[in-house]
């Protein structure tokens, strides 16, 4: 909960211009869009999220199915194909956002983020913690969000040059094919844990589950879909499909979120930037802090609405479905107050976030102010 009066002690560039009434203002007219779409959400909006569960889980029923007699050509290819898209499904659209919470007011305990387990190698819980909890509380703040880099990535000129972040371009197509594993270890805390931030059980407990979750997806992966394809003598290509619907999921979601947070344009923010923050601050920091990704329906569905990043990190809980309603607003709420609003194609993003992943392999690397 932030106050809705007072300042920061120093507030960001692209938003030095404003006033404080003109952020209570901005964080009014936010709370009156949030207000909107909450007192029209219903029965479409759960028909629509169960829709998307049911596509799923009939791509994912028929993508394992299509391996069992991979040996075929034809059956590896759409079998690979249908369980890559239902990875994404899954882990975009319906994992993320079910564990937000943004279908928690249905009341179904099958679509709740205390009970959802997804398809991704980190547990639920550890992720929620340090995503839910801590990144969108601290959204590139230097210093307190470890997700400025996820504690590998050089991503802003003022974390410090080491000779190590030379290799930020390889570490990075390293990490996009394992991402899900690259979260898994971030969710760990190392770090908290080596500066005694983390105590020893509580390491011990995300561990053991992390342990029973790796397993899990182990023997789903890459046990029992291959065993039962050995039965068509197709346990190899099977294997081999797997692996790549995997590969894929993971270069995607990796792709969607550097885009979201990382393309030029997006701010990073100092600690003092958000010393005395209020909700209105927070809403700018949102805004000035996050990218879109422009498209078509079809993009948004397969990012989980995530291409709407700018939308998302202002109400993390609204269904996700509703974010394509609200963008033009809060667009024009940017305009009107003369902030910046960050979108664009998947390729130019990409681009993008690749070209400041190079240039901050090297000392310095910050680029010149906006104007």
């Amino acid at each position: 909960m932030l106050a809705t009066e007072g300042r920061p002690l120093v507030r960001p560039p692209a938003a030095a211009h404003l006033s404080d009434e003109q952020v209570a203002e901005i964080g009014r007219e936010l709370d009156a869009i949030r207000d909107a779409v909450l007192a029209k959400r219903g029965a479409a909006d759960a028909a629509y999220i169960r829709r998307v569960i049911r596509a799923q889980r009939v791509l994912e029923i028929g993508g394992r199915a299509a391996l069992l007699g991979s040996r075929n050509k034809v059956a590896w290819v759409a079998g690979t194909a249908m369980l890559s898209l239902a990875k994404i499904l899954e882990n975009m659209e319906i994992g993320h956002n079910v564990l937000h919470g943004q279908w928690d007011w249905m009341r179904d305990p099958d679509i709740h983020s205390s009970t959802w387990e997804w398809d991704f190698v980190t547990p639920a819980r550890a992720w929620q913690h340090t995503h839910n909890d801590l990144h969108h509380r601290w959204t590139n703040v230097v210093g307190k969000d470890n997700d400025i880099g996820y504690n590998l990535l050089r991503m802003d000129p003022d974390q410090p040059w080491k000779p190590g972040n030379l290799g930020n371009p390889l570490y990075n197509a390293i990490l996009a094919p394992l991402f899900e594993w690259g979260i898994a270890i971030y969710d760990l805390e190392l770090e908290d844990f080596k500066k005694g931030r983390k105590s020893k059980e509580a390491m011990k407990s995300d561990l053991k589950a992390l342990g029973l979750k790796a397993a899990k997806q182990f023997t789903k992966d890459y046990a029992a879909t291959p065993a039962a394809a050995m039965l068509t003598g197709s346990g190899k290509q099977a294997l081999v499909g797997t692996l790549t619907a995997n590969a894929v999921r993971n270069l995607w979601a990796h792709a969607v979120i550097f885009c979201g947070h990382f393309p030029e344009g997006t701010d990073t923010f100092s600690e003092e930037m958000v010393e005395g923050e209020t909700r209105g601050d927070w809403y700018v920091r949102q805004m000035i802090g996050s990218a879109n990704i422009s498209g078509s329906k079809a993009m948004h569905l397969m990012t989980g609405n995530l291409s709407h990043q700018i939308e998302h990190h202002l109400f993390p809980d609204l269904p996700s479905n509703r974010y394509a309603e609200v963008a033009p607003q809060v667009k024009d709420l940017c305009r009107r107050y003369g902030l910046p609003y960050t979108e664009g194609p998947l390729l130019k993003q990409v681009g993008s976030t690749w070209g400041k992943i190079f240039r901050l392999a090297l000392p310095g690397g910050a680029k010149p102010a906006r104007g």
